[in-house]
């Protein structure tokens, strides 16, 4: 038997250039909440599987103008900084972390402020169909455990990181750990903390080792958390590359790149997840590549911050997985779908270039612009991959995150689709909170 069996059409990523679109399949979900068969419109067993759910009262039937897309996995937030989102963009990121950010940060060491406001970001992550999240939380312990019971208890997959971070010279004392070992000891507490909130939620919870980048943390701090992450087999982010103080700082203090020197301090692993890397080189590419580590791309974040757009493409082509965030609050929206539209544009921008005053021809950056169905894909399957996860796909074995959309809302009802390709990237475009009707977390109906 099914837990529950869903009827309805809908799209997802095959791969990255190709999407598929299901009409009026039946997806079965197993009591796990992974998906245990699809069954097309033009199979012999259709209706005999829609008749028997329906007589045990387990079928949900899409409405008309209703569709089935996968949940979202945004693979990088700072969940303590949502009160600040949308301010401050024009400043340099050095001086954004200093005057804004570290401040906003260290006032969540109270449970009941950190409370309040890690509950709007994942209710409002949720409501734009983000059904898995990785979080920066802050350097408190003890409020960072309180965003991991919070993605709990709303039905989030979430993986959250306390944040380390002690360099004395470019960390204000106010907020910082106080020694490497301090780093260490409260992040190897964190994890064993989390891995026990784990065992609650169907969903699971899931503990991240966190370096900030590397300008926040001492050579000594950066080995002693490789050292944690590879006792406990952890998931670990951290930023590498955004900006051209942060990529110049790393490059002058360590002689290499950010991600060969997170590699140094055996940092780089299948369940690493860097922020950014706009200025990483190919060699960079091919080591994160063999490591089988990925990126979590920030278009939005980096039309403010970077300096720079991230060559997806080219990258890509290298065999390094990319996924998307939002890089709340570096960015300033929680919906994915923002981040998919600038993602496409960001790369188009490269390509084309963008400033008039150069010849077309030595304007932009060849062969650098990506598709809608690639930021699609990015959204949902490479987000999976890159938390070792089956998920962003309606097949069998992999678990079921879904978004029920709404077509006939703030969209033309008038309209020339050609295919029904169009119909999602029209979707992909326009489409706005109000359009979500329904997220599902592991087989579960949280929204």
């Amino acid at each position: 038997m099914f837990k529950q069996v869903i009827q309805g059409s809908g799209f997802y990523a095959v791969d990255k250039e190709h999407v598929t679109f299901l009409e009026q399949c039946l997806i079965c979900i197993g009591e796990d909440g992974v998906i245990q068969d699809v069954v097309l419109k033009e199979s012999s067993q259709y209706s005999k599987v829609k008749m028997e759910y329906m007589r045990e009262g387990k079928l949900k039937v899409l409405g008309e103008n209703q569709m089935l897309l996968p949940g979202f996995v945004d693979l990088h937030i700072h969940a303590a900084q949502w009160p600040q989102a949308g301010m401050a963009l024009d400043r340099p990121l050095e001086v954004w972390l200093q005057e804004y950010t570290f401040p906003l940060e260290a006032k969540l060491n109270d449970i009941e402020t950190a409370y309040g406001i890690y509950s709007e970001i994942v209710d409002s992550t949720l409501e734009n169909g983000t059904t898995t999240a990785m979080y920066f939380a802050t350097i408190d312990k003890e409020t960072s455990l309180t965003l991991s019971k919070l993605c709990g208890e709303k039905g989030q997959r979430g993986f959250v990181g306390v944040v380390a971070m002690d360099h004395k010279e470019n960390v204000p004392e106010y907020y910082r750990d106080a020694s490497e070992s301090v780093s260490a000891s409260k992040t190897a507490q964190f994890i064993q903390q989390v891995r026990e909130v784990e065992k609650r939620y169907p969903q699971k919870v899931f503990p991240v080792v966190t370096p900030r980048f590397i300008p926040a943390c001492s050579d000594k701090a950066l080995e002693k958390l490789g050292e944690v992450a590879h006792e406990y087999n952890g998931y670990i982010q951290s930023h590498v590359s955004e900006s051209d103080w942060e990529h110049e700082y790393v490059k002058n203090r360590m002689g290499m790149n950010d991600a060969k020197a997170l590699d140094r301090f055996g940092l780089l692993t299948p369940k690493t997840v860097l922020a950014h890397g706009n200025f990483l080189d190919a060699s960079d590419a091919a080591l994160l590549a063999e490591k089988k580590a990925s990126i979590a791309h920030c278009p939005l974040s980096n039309s403010y911050f970077a300096n720079g757009v991230l060559p997806v493409r080219r990258f890509m082509e290298q065999g390094v997985n990319i996924g998307l965030a939002t890089d709340i609050s570096g960015g300033y929206s929680p919906s994915m779908y923002q981040a998919i539209r600038h993602a496409v544009l960001s790369s188009k921008m490269l390509e084309d270039g963008v400033n008039p005053s150069v010849q077309k021809e030595e304007r932009g950056v060849a062969n650098s612009s990506i598709t809608l169905n690639t930021a699609f894909y990015m959204a949902t399957v490479a987000g999976g991959i890159a938390l070792d996860m089956k998920l962003g796909k309606f097949e069998k074995g992999y678990i079921f995150d879904g978004q029920v959309v709404d077509l006939s809302i703030n969209l033309p009802q008038h309209h020339v689709e050609k295919s029904m390709e169009d119909r999602l990237h029209r979707f992909l475009l326009l489409a706005q909170r109000e359009n979500i009707k329904e997220v599902w977390v592991q087989g579960n109906q949280i929204k």
